[in-house]
């Protein structure tokens, strides 16, 4: 996870010999191998401090039950020192399962033939654990969640990060005076948080980041605090990927104006839907009652469809259909819907009409658009010119009853006596 950091300048400890003076120290040392994860080797006081006797038994010591966050700290440790010389933190171990807090010193290093990655520990101070328990807790809550957690100084220059931090974007030295803004794809964005927190505004939003694994969206809480040993203003960032979430809610945005859309149109033709156009005509009841103007409602009904599909399959049916569809959108005002019923029936609602006359042109206009000829092509690939008419009532309001279901019906009534006339025109 972290092998990327260049390791080149890392002293090699070829043998356990070069490191036999630190039994002089008075410090608890040892080294840790962390491709083994496992000691490599520690001095008499380490061993004292584990309980050992012997350092073969330090180098065998199982260390399975160690969590995935202690092994990324460990590693976030290695890189760290690899790049800052040297690194110093708390750290809380378990000697015969009972936990002690320490001030390590960490020096990273290569081990042996294999240069295995390896960090020397230098401990010469331990905490007492009961001073103030929930501190040590917040502490390891910070170091092993998968949040990222940093701090920065009012310059933007990071001083603290953890492992999800380092696992998120790396840890490059910090000689960049604003590795806060340097993080953030949009650089407009990023110096209005830096101004923000530097005139101690907390908030949180999201921004496009450009993380190891690319540019992703992540929300970013900004604190601002003060330093515990200095007392000057910091500001905390946690930080979290929202990408997935913001990926799902655009699916659900689409999969809602998708199911809109099958509900609101028709799925061949793509007019409105019974639905839409019943609302449509609602509407324009309701507006016409308020200005006292009128309303139209067209049936049409093709003449001679159901022996087309028969002859010719429901393939060319349907193209006929989606080819009245758009002749029809072609007549009829922008303000007037234009919706499909089913099979070959099409409701038309003309709302805000100041005169009645308008339907019925619109209506002889519809009739002869319809009575030019079809081509279509079967499912063999051979190409006719088909020829249909088309049978149409109009119901007005408010000549009629003025309620949408009815006015359909009337309408409904006056096409099949249109058919019974001798097809191909309106009555009304």
């Amino acid at each position: 996870m972290y092998q990327d950091v260049n390791v080149d300048h890392l002293p090699v400890l070829h043998s356990v010999d070069e490191v036999a003076g630190f039994n002089l120290s008075p410090d608890i040392i040892w080294v840790f191998d962390l491709d083994r994860h496992g000691f490599w080797w520690g001095n008499d006081n380490a061993l004292a401090f584990w309980g050992l006797d012997k350092v073969q038994q330090l180098i065998d010591k199982d260390l399975s039950d160690d969590t995935e966050g202690a092994r990324k700290r460990t590693e976030q440790t290695f890189v760290k020192a690899a790049l800052e010389s040297v690194t110093y933190d708390p750290w809380t171990t378990y000697p015969n399962g009972e936990p002690k807090v320490m001030i390590m010193r960490h020096v990273a290093v290569l081990l042996g033939p294999e240069k295995h990655r390896g960090i020397i520990a230098f401990i010469s101070e331990q905490m007492d654990p009961s001073t103030q328990p929930e501190n040590l807790l917040f502490a390891e809550a910070v170091r092993y969640t998968s949040v990222a957690v940093s701090c920065f100084d009012m310059q933007g220059k990071r001083l603290f990060e953890n492992p999800a931090y380092t696992q998120l974007y790396g840890n490059e030295s910090r000689a960049n005076s604003d590795d806060f803004s340097s993080r953030f794809a949009n650089e407009t964005q990023a110096l209005e948080r830096l101004e923000a927190a530097q005139q101690r505004q907390d908030g949180h939003q999201e921004h496009m980041m450009l993380t190891k694994e690319g540019v992703k969206r992540l929300n970013v809480d900004v604190r601002t605090s003060r330093h515990p040993i200095t007392g000057d203003y910091v500001f905390l960032v946690t930080e979290y990927d929202v990408s997935e979430l913001h990926n799902t809610i655009n699916e659900l945005e689409n999969t809602k104006d998708q199911l809109k859309q099958l509900a609101h149109y028709d799925a061949l033709t793509k007019l409105p839907s019974v639905w839409l156009t019943k609302e449509k005509l609602k509407s324009a009841i309701t507006h016409a009652k308020r200005f006292n103007t009128h309303v139209a409602v067209l049936f049409m009904d093709l003449d001679g469809f159901k022996p087309v599909n028969d002859q010719f399959g429901h393939c060319v049916g349907d193209d006929i259909l989606v080819q009245v569809a758009q002749r029809l959108s072609r007549i009829f005002r922008e303000s007037d819907t234009v919706g499909r019923l089913g099979g070959d029936e099409f409701l038309m609602c003309l709302p805000n009409l100041a005169k009645t006359e308008l339907a019925l042109n619109l209506a002889q206009k519809a009739i002869s658009a319809i009575a030019l000829p079809f081509s279509v092509e079967d499912e063999k690939g051979q190409s006719h010119e088909l020829t249909l008419s088309a049978s149409i009532g109009i119901a007005f309001y408010p000549d009629s009853n003025h309620q949408p279901e009815a006015l359909i019906r009337l309408a409904d009534q006056k096409m099949y006596q249109a058919k019974q006339s001798g097809k191909n025109r309106f009555v009304c």
